[in-house]
Formats: C-alpha cells, sequence, structure tokens
C-alpha cells in the first residue's frame, strides 16, 4: 500500500496548497494507516507540508521499522520518557521555519497532549480543520485499496455462514459470535474495527450494541452484524436469522427492508446525490407503511474506517457519490417497538457502470429452527 500512500500525498498537498494551509497534522490510527501505508504503528504522528515531503514522529524504537517499510522516507523518532510525541512534533514542525504557519488538522481523534503542545509551543500558528478534505480524498479508492475491502468481504462471508449455522436455542450471543470470528481470523482477517454484534429482542433497537452473555431462546430474531479487515480496509454485513416463529409483521418488515435496500443499491449510477439513494429507499419504505418508523440515515462510506465521513447517504446531506468510492447500505432498521429490528446491510463498490456488491451471502430473512 505504500505506492499507494505516496500518490495520496501527493494529491493531499495539492488540496491544502489551492486551500492556503501551510502543513497538516494528523494523529489518528485511521489517517497514520492511509499515509503511512501500514497497520502495526501507534505514538505516530504524521506531518505534510504542502511544499515539502512529509514527516513522520514515532518512538525511537519504531522508526526505522516505519522509514524502511512506510511511504514517508523522513522519519524521526523521540525517545519516552524524556520527550514526548507533542513535543517532538512542536520540534519537527518549528524546523519547517515557516512563519505564522497555518496548520490543518483532524477535528476528531486529536489527542490534547499533542494538542497542547501545538497551542502552547506555536503561539503564532493558526489552527483549521482539514477533516473535509482527507475524508472525500479517502472517499475514492484505487484499485488496491478496493483489492483489500473485497477481501474482507470475501472473509465476512465465511464468517457469517459459521454465525447462522451457530443460531439454535440454548446458545449464547458471545459463542455466536467467537465461532464467527474464529473463522474469519483463520480465513485472515486482522480482526473488526467495530464491536461486532449478535442481538436479540429489543437490544436490536438500540444505536451500539454489542454481544452479550444472553442465552437466546426460540420464536424470535437474531440480527447478526459482522466485520472483518484486511491491510487495514474493512468490510461489513448484517443479516437477520428467524429462530423458529415470529411475527408475520416482522417477516414484511424484513422484506420491505431488503427491497428498499435494493432500490438504493440500484440507484447508485455515478454521479449520483446521495439524497437520491436515500429517497429510493425511503419510496420502497412508505409504499411498505413503515415510513415514520424510519431514520433520516441510512448508509456511508467505508474502508480504513468502518463509517466513513464522506459520503454520509441521508435525507439532508448534500454529499455526492462517484466512481470509486465504496458504501455500506442500509443498516437503518424500522424503529418499531413491537415488530422492529431486523436489518440488512452490505458493502457496494460503485464503479462507472454502476454498482457491484462485494459481500456475497443470501440477503433473505434466514429461517433455522
Amino acid at each position: 500500500m505504500t505506492k499507494t500512500s505516496r500518490n495520496q500525498i501527493k494529491k493531499f498537498q495539492q488540496a491544502i496548497e489551492e486551500q492556503g494551509i501551510d502543513l497538516a497534522l494528523f494523529t489518528d490510527r485511521e489517517n497514520i494507516i492511509y499515509f503511512t501505508g501500514l497497520t502495526e504503528l501507534a505514538c505516530v504522528a504524521v506531518i505534510i507540508p504542502a511544499k515539502s515531503e512529509p514527516i513522520a514522529v514515532t518512538l525511537w524504537l519504531d522508526a526505522p521499522y516505519l522509514k524502511e517499510k512506510g511511504a514517508i522516507e523522513n522519519v524521526q523518532g523521540y525517545r519516552f520518557p524524556s520527550s514526548n510525541l507533542g513535543e517532538k512534533v512542536v520540534q519537527v514542525i518549528q524546523g519547517l521555519k515557516i512563519k505564522k504557519p497555518t496548520i490543518g488538522f483532524g477535528k476528531y481523534f486529536v489527542e490534547f497532549s499533542v494538542f497542547d503542545a501545538l497551542r502552547t509551543g506555536l503561539t503564532d500558528a493558526q489552527l483549521v480543520s482539514v477533516s473535509e478534505t482527507v475524508y472525500k480524498l479517502r472517499a475514492i479508492k484505487d484499485e488496491k485499496e478496493i483489492a483489500s475491502i473485497q477481501q474482507a468481504g470475501d472473509i465476512l462471508a465465511t464468517g457469517m455462514e459459521a454465525a447462522v449455522a451457530s443460531v439454535k436455542e440454548g446458545v449464547k450471543e458471545v459463542e455466536i459470535l467467537a465461532e464467527a470470528e474464529y473463522v474469519m481470523r483463520k480465513a485472515g482477517s486482522e480482526g473488526s474495527n467495530f464491536r461486532m454484534q449478535v442481538l436479540t429482542g429489543e437490544r436490536q433497537l438500540l444505536t451500539h450494541p454489542y454481544a452479550q452473555n444472553k442465552t437466546i431462546e426460540g420464536n424470535q430474531t437474531v440480527v447478526i452484524h459482522l466485520g472483518a479487515t484486511y491491510k487495514g480496509y474493512c468490510a461489513k454485513m448484517c443479516r437477520t436469522v428467524a429462530l423458529g416463529d415470529v411475527p408475520s409483521e416482522t417477516y414484511h418488515i424484513y422484506q420491505t427492508l431488503q427491497k428498499a435496500q435494493q432500490a438504493a443499491i440500484e440507484s447508485l449510477k455515478p454521479p449520483v446525490a446521495v439524497k437520491d439513494v436515500y429517497d429510493a429507499a425511503y419510496q420502497v419504505i412508505e409504499a411498505g407503511g413503515y415510513g415514520q418508523y424510519f431514520i433520516d440515515d441510512i448508509g456511508h462510506g467505508i474502508g480504513i474506517r468502518q463509517s466513513e465521513f464522506y459520503p454520509i447517504i441521508g435525507r439532508t446531506r448534500n454529499h455526492i457519490i462517484q466512481a470509486g468510492m465504496v458504501v455500506d447500505l442500509m443498516l437503518a432498521t424500522i424503529y418499531h417497538k413491537e415488530f422492529g429490528g431486523p436489518r440488512v446491510t452490505d458493502v457496494v463498490s460503485v464503479t462507472a457502470d454502476g454498482p457491484r456488491l462485494m459481500t456475497d451471502f443470501r440477503r433473505d430473512m434466514i429461517t433455522v429452527g
């Protein structure tokens, strides 16, 4: 991925130069992976000047590895605890000798110690956000990035098969998840970058639930939401299993969701406004009688982060989906306390010729027991 990272650095430099930004600073794991091409790093900062070569700052023990394997040649180490990441970053930026620098950084996931060092050590600097710039850059994937996401998607299929096969009365949610994760790890997954879910009952309507030591009973749905990562890039998939007899209304909700998802996928013909993708799904939901139980956002980009901030597919968003993007559609459910909860989501590659599913597993409601 180092060649990809070098190309991304050049594109990013051009973008910030056009915005009048002297340099950008990143300390979050996702952008470290993106700009170095490496995943086995911590305690790292990447400094990208608009008009000169990028610099990486890391623990002195990791500096040789980063220099040899990563996309950035200028690597400077610091010794802890006599120094720290923030102090070294300020020292490096001062060495660039830029008067009153305008420094861009991500407005999310910034360590306070680094921010405090910037604030006290570079009193004449102007700090601005480059979040939108970097998220738009990350939204367009090259062939290697898409290949990594596809590999993660292929791994997911093995995990979902194992999870579905494990669904039965008397089994705990965490046991089903353990079977899936074991199979995916053996298939090459580097893990999931979100807490995976096996959910029953009303917890299916929560925003960020996760598998618990809860014994599964019959005659209910089981929602399985899995993630896999390959070379730092992730894919995710969600399916719903009917264990025994479930209400016909729940089946109808799932069928409506699946039809809405398919309509949204078929609308991914670039360039397309995210609002149009949302509307394609919502029309199906409304026709099914569930419009009042549906939410305003139904999908987002996916890549190094399982929920990228560009594009976000929603009713009020103004993002545009372009060829080369990869999106996740559509984890939203019908928020009806009595019958809601089933979900279906897939990863879709947006090509010039239209959408291509990257998660290959049956999408109907799966019945067991």
